[in-house]
């Protein structure tokens, strides 16, 4: 698959930028140390720390390789942030499916975001490898995508018990579970023997779902460039600032009626550009799919909002966050 914008990019750009993501993770753990409830004013401010960086290295891209690279980072950063926001409906169903105190969220959340950014690092590398090495992977992705909008936007509604998901079944079989959280911990041990608390079953579940996810938005930012650095950046700049994210919109989800029907399209489009990208007609430009990830987040934003104004309709409370997620 060509790509113009490959470039070689060096060893220590790579250590610098794994090391400024360790740096900021070891911040934030370290400032909610003691398991407190995350307030909406504190959400916010990590939300503008997390969203002013991911925009910062932006700027940074375009000083070093010029505005196509920059432009192409902006349009997957801003792709895999808008589909960070379905990962905080499934957050707040899991939380509320497992009775989670607000005070122990962030923890699961923090140590969920590290897998995150551990497992799409992985799929960054195969999925790049895959799509420069075999032209007919283009047509799999892209097929695979555009099947995975169809469902986000007709079958988004579907209900989801998190205690059914294999993993989580898989280490109940595996381990005794203590349904109790012991104080944030994960894992206890009881008589010379590990038992998995309700928290590590939570963060259990948290990963499971995740791996959907992951492999959905990988796929939709390879659709833009596979410059694996570009592709990397903006994946963990974007997925960093997810606990933030959900304490700022899990009171807020309800309001979101139709952002699926954006997300859908977005991967339906992203899976239609990869398809392209292997026939005569070859890469759209980049401005084009900025313009519509932009425009149609946009669109999908302020058609929910203007739709919920007296309400979430009937037919969407059902699908709504359970209180206690909230």
């Amino acid at each position: 698959m060509n790509d113009a914008l490959q470039f070689a990019v060096p060893v220590w750009a790579w250590l610098a930028f794994g090391g400024a993501i360790a740096a900021l993770l070891a911040v934030d753990l370290f400032l909610h140390r003691d398991d407190h409830e995350v307030s909406f004013r504190e959400a916010a401010v990590w939300s503008g720390v997390w969203i002013g960086a991911g925009l910062a290295f932006g700027v940074v891209l375009w000083a070093w390789r010029g505005g196509e690279v920059a432009a192409t980072y902006y349009s997957a950063y801003l792709i895999e942030k808008a589909l960070s926001v379905d990962n905080v409906f499934i957050f707040a169903l899991i939380f509320g499916s497992f009775a989670v105190p607000p005070r122990l969220q962030h923890r699961v959340l923090f140590w969920g975001v590290v897998g995150a950014l551990g497992l799409r690092l992985v799929f960054v590398f195969v999925g790049s490898g895959l799509l420069q090495a075999f032209f007919w992977t283009a047509y799999v992705l892209g097929a695979f995508l555009v099947f995975t909008g169809y469902r986000m936007a007709f079958r988004h509604d579907e209900p989801m018990d998190p205690g059914r998901n294999p993993m989580v079944r898989l280490v109940r079989r595996v381990m005794p579970v203590d349904p109790a959280f012991h104080d944030g911990r994960f894992v206890i041990r009881r008589d010379g023997r590990r038992v998995a608390t309700l928290l590590g079953v939570t963060l259990v579940a948290i990963e499971a779902s995740d791996l959907v996810f992951a492999v959905d938005s990988v796929a939709a930012v390879l659709a833009i460039t596979t410059n694996t650095f570009v592709v990397w950046a903006s994946i963990a700049l974007a997925v960093l600032g997810l606990r933030a994210l959900y304490f700022c919109l899990a009171g807020l989800l309800e309001r979101f009626v139709h952002l699926h029907h954006g997300l859908a399209f977005l991967l339906a489009f992203a899976g239609v550009k990869l398809i392209l990208s292997e026939t005569p007609v070859g890469k759209l430009p980049v401005w084009l799919s900025l313009s519509v990830i932009a425009v149609t987040l946009a669109v999908s934003i302020a058609w929910s909002l203007l739709d919920s104004r007296g309400g979430v309709p009937a037919d969407e409370a059902e699908v709504s966050p359970p209180a206690a997620a909230r």
